[in-house]
């Protein structure tokens, strides 16, 4: 199995496939696992070398442990920047979703990212998670207070857990109280019926409950719930100096980050940016419109693949 070793001493799992000698580094969304990008990504494994960690807490890096005096994003760019060393890498593609975008732009404000892209995929994430005077398209836009109270309960409750590692480790009356605030959480994304669904068989079945969460570990889920919490970086900047070229995937209906707010980054990139917008999607446009976003992958590489010099 290919696990690198952080510089923490912890064994982060590193999906690699490809025949290609061109390298790709993707960087998934909160709550996917690596090999969720297998079905977009395979046709193109002839042509690429594709590198896919999943994040502390996800498929097979679940057993690594939460770093100390660090959030999420800091985390993941540390991750990130030890794979590059340990891979060698010189020059690469980026493919960054939500949470993986956000780990990217941190990697271009605050390390030297920019200095290995020869392309970026952005999907579906904003610059600024914070809504204020500045900037009015962040996290839910204007419901953004609401929703950080409901974030802010389920983080007192979690810290309520501890020590309790797992959920399996609660009683049924706990269990049932965390999914219950979780599904207030969830009720922000209604573009999607399918969690509500799921709810409601989870109410009646004690086993199927956990399959609601993103993952079993209740400290990793605090540590995230925390990191969305606090976040309050301001990436626009970093990202629109990009000097590399740049394409930008919206879900015209994305209730997490307003397209508004996409649309005016990827027009102010110092380079043009090229824009894919899917019209039937939310934030996700890889479960709601499947192979129009297999396509605009595809057709993304092969512009990328030819202008390699391969």
């Amino acid at each position: 199995m290919p696990f690198y070793v952080m510089r923490d001493q912890q064994p982060l799992f590193v999906r690699e496939f490809g025949q290609g000698q061109q390298p790709v580094l993707v960087l998934s969304g909160l709550g996917m696992k690596s090999w969720q990008w297998l079905p977009f990504l395979y046709p193109q494994r002839k042509n690429f070398r594709f590198i896919i960690p999943d994040w502390r807490g996800f498929g097979h890096s679940r057993h690594c442990e939460i770093p100390q005096g660090l959030d999420a994003i800091s985390s993941h760019w540390q991750d990130l920047s030890d794979v590059i060393q340990h891979k060698h890498l010189e020059k690469f593609i980026v493919i960054a979703y939500s949470m993986g975008a956000t780990t990217a732009m941190h990697g271009m404000a605050h390390g030297d990212l920019t200095t290995y892209l020869q392309a970026y995929l952005h999907i579906d994430q904003s610059p600024k998670i914070v809504v204020d005077a500045t900037w009015s398209h962040g996290l839910f836009a204007e419901q953004q207070q609401l929703f950080k109270q409901h974030l802010a309960q389920l983080s007192q409750l979690l810290h309520t857990y501890h020590p309790h590692r797992y959920i399996q480790e609660l009683s049924s009356h706990e269990r049932f109280h965390l999914i219950a605030i979780w599904h207030q959480l969830l009720e922000f994304q209604n573009s999607n019926d399918l969690f509500p669904r799921l709810f409601k068989v989870a109410q009646r079945h004690h086993m199927l409950q956990p399959i609601i969460l993103p993952m079993q570990r209740l400290d990793y889920l605090a540590w995230y719930v925390d990191t969305y919490l606090q976040h309050d970086q301001d990436y626009r900047v970093a990202l629109q100096q990009l000097n590399c070229p740049s394409t930008f995937f919206m879900g015209t209906r994305s209730k997490l980050y307003p397209i508004e707010g996409q649309r005016l980054i990827a027009a102010n990139m110092q380079q043009q940016a090229h824009c894919v917008e899917f019209e039937r999607s939310g934030h996700t446009p890889l479960v709601s419109e499947p192979k129009k976003f297999a396509q605009a992958l595809s057709a993304f590489l092969r512009r990328h693949h030819q202008h390699s010099g391969e």
